[in-house]
C-alpha cells in the first residue's frame, strides 16, 4: 500500500468530539489510574454487596436487544459494563441505540462513572463493526511503513468505537508469534516474529486509539506467541513451556513498551506457563500477575479472558472462577458467554466471598478503585 487511505467523514467528525472530550488524558502515564476519584469513593461507600461486586464484572448478552435482566443489572449498578459481539450488531445505528439505552438506565445508577462498553476491534479478521481497522496486525507489521499503519489503525479502531459510544477496545494483541500459521499467526492477529517490532507497533496503536478517547488493552499477556495452532485456550487447556528468561526477553518485551504508552487495561492468558506457575493458568496466578505488577511495575486495569474459556475447565464453576481471579488480583472479570446469568453469578459470588472473608476486602476495593479510575477518565 503506497499511501494511507482517508478515513470516511463520520470518523473524520468522531475524531474531533473525540479528541476534544477524551482528549490527551488517556494517554497518560497509567501511574495516574490508581487513585479512587473523591466522588467515587464516596459513591462507592454507600453501595450494597452485589453493586460493591459489580464493579469488577463485565456482562454479555445475545441477540440484538439487551434482556431486561441486563438493563436492570445497569440501572440497580450491579455491573461495570457490557462486552459487545458481532451477534449483538447489526449495523452502527443499531448498536449506537442500544448503547444510549444503555447510558439512559445507568443514569440512574448509583456509580455515576461511565460504563465500560467493550469489544474485540483489533483488525483484519477480528472484527465486530464494520469499518476500520481493516488491516490485520500482521499486514501491519508486513507493511513499508508499520508505524504510520499502526498510528492509522489504532486511531480508526478508536474513532470507529467512540462514534457509536463504546469506550474500550480490548486490542491491540501483543503476542509474538513464533511459526507461521501458529495460534497467533493463523487469524494474522500477531504483528511480528520479532518482539521489539510488536512493542513497537503494539504501543503506536495504543498511544494513537487512546488519543482519540478510546481506552486499549495489551493482551495476552505474558503472551501466547508460543502456542501451537491447535493450542487455543477459547477450547481447551493450554500448557506453554517456555523459559521465563525466554518469556522475559522476548514475550513480556512489549508490555514494557505498552506500559510506558500508558495503556490502561492488561488482559492475562488463560495458559499455564510452567516457568512461572505450573498449577494454574495466568489469570488465576498471583505469582503471574505480580510478574506483571512488580516486575514490569503496570499500574492500570488488569482483566481477564474469557470466563467461560474451555482452558479453565479444570478450575470449577463460573462462581469458583471469579473468586479465584479475584484472589489472584484480576481487577475485572471477563463474563462474555452471552448469558446475563453468568456474569450475575459472578456478582453473587464475588459478594458472597467478600461476606465470608474469602476474599480480602481491602484489596478487592483496591482493585474496584483502579476500575473506578479508569471509568472517570473515560
Amino acid at each position: 500500500m503506497s499511501s494511507t487511505p482517508s478515513l470516511s467523514r463520520r470518523g473524520a467528525l468522531i475524531a474531533g468530539t473525540a479528541a476534544l472530550a477524551g482528549g490527551l488524558g488517556l494517554a497518560a502515564s497509567s501511574q495516574a489510574a490508581v487513585r479512587m476519584p473523591e466522588s467515587s469513593r464516596s459513591e462507592v461507600a454507600a453501595l450494597s454487596p452485589e453493586q460493591r461486586a459489580g464493579q469488577c464484572v463485565i456482562h454479555s448478552y445475545s441477540g440484538l436487544t439487551p434482556p431486561a435482566s441486563l438493563m436492570d443489572a445497569i440501572k440497580e449498578g450491579r455491573t461495570a459494563g457490557v462486552i459487545f459481539f458481532g451477534e449483538n450488531i447489526e449495523n452502527l445505528s443499531q448498536i449506537e441505540s442500544v448503547i444510549q439505552s444503555m447510558n439512559a438506565a445507568h443514569a440512574s445508577a448509583p456509580v455515576q462513572a461511565p460504563l465500560l462498553l467493550m469489544t474485540d476491534q483489533e483488525g483484519g479478521m477480528i472484527r465486530r463493526l464494520p469499518g476500520e481497522p481493516v488491516m490485520s496486525a500482521k499486514d501491519v507489521g508486513a507493511s513499508a511503513d508499520p508505524h504510520q499503519w499502526a498510528d492509522f489503525t489504532g486511531s480508526g479502531a478508536g474513532m470507529n468505537l467512540a462514534g457509536i459510544g463504546m469506550n474500550v477496545n480490548l486490542a491491540p494483541v501483543l503476542d509474538v508469534y513464533r511459526q507461521n500459521g501458529d495460534f497467533t499467526d493463523q487469524y494474522e492477529r500477531s504483528y511480528s516474529k520479532s518482539a521489539a517490532a510488536v512493542a513497537s507497533c503494539g504501543s503506536t496503536f495504543i498511544t494513537a486509539q487512546q488519543t482519540v478517547g478510546v481506552a486499549a488493552t495489551a493482551k495476552h499477556f505474558p503472551g501466547l506467541g508460543p502456542a501451537t495452532a491447535s493450542q487455543n485456550t477459547d477450547i481447551r487447556p493450554v500448557t506453554i513451556t517456555t523459559s521465563a528468561a525466554t518469556l522475559r526477553s522476548v514475550d513480556e518485551v512489549p508490555y514494557r513498551d505498552a506500559i510506558a504508552a500508558g495503556t490502561k487495561l492488561v488482559m492475562l492468558s488463560w495458559a499455564i506457563y510452567t516457568a512461572l506457575d505450573s498449577t494454574r493458568p495466568a489469570g488465576l496466578s498471583p505469582t503471574v500477575v505480580g510478574e506483571l505488577r512488580n516486575r514490569l511495575g503496570y499500574t492500570g486495569v488488569t482483566i481477564t479472558d474469557a470466563l467461560e474459556a474451555g482452558a479453565l475447565q479444570p478450575f470449577g464453576s463460573t462462581s469458583q472462577r471469579a473468586v479465584t481471579a479475584a484472589s489472584a488480583g484480576m481487577d475485572l472479570l471477563l463474563c462474555s458467554s452471552r448469558s446475563v446469568s453468568q456474569g450475575d453469578e459472578a456478582v453473587t459470588a464475588l459478594s458472597d466471598a467478600l461476606a465470608s472473608g474469602q476474599l480480602d476486602g481491602a484489596a478487592f476495593d483496591a482493585a474496584a478503585a483502579r476500575v473506578a479510575a479508569l471509568r472517570a477518565g473515560l
